[in-house]
């Protein structure tokens, strides 16, 4: 039981590194999100601050990345629907875009209240 429930483990693993590399090879945006962690996550080496503080970021960072992935899932689904234009297609789309940009807002947010409290 504990080598099937391992295999599973796995297997999620496999599926969600497969969705990760999915999402970095046909979103530019997801490309730009790296290299705006990986300023971020230096900056986070190189500032003075707490541990909990550089926590917060780099845990923002990596949660912009994930709402980048969840919009792309809602893209795919909404486009294999039907590429056809509707108004709920494109409320979705744009939802899905606003979730990223609310994450982003949230972390730079963040990146204020460390560099000015």
């Amino acid at each position: 039981m504990i080598k099937q429930q391992l295999l599973r483990i796995w297997q999620r693993c496999i599926w969600s590194w497969d969705g990760v590399v999915h999402v970095a090879k046909t979103e530019g945006s997801f490309a730009q999100w790296i290299v705006a962690n990986i300023v971020s996550a230096f900056l986070t080496f190189v500032i003075p601050m707490s541990g909990a503080e550089q926590a917060v970021l780099l845990m923002g960072g990596v949660m912009v990345l994930a709402a980048e992935c969840f919009n792309t899932a809602i893209e795919r689904v909404v486009d294999d629907v039907s590429e056809k234009r509707r108004p709920a297609a494109k409320q979705a789309k744009d939802a899905g875009s606003a979730g990223v940009a609310v994450t982003a807002v949230a972390v730079g947010v963040a990146w204020l209240v460390v560099l000015f409290t």
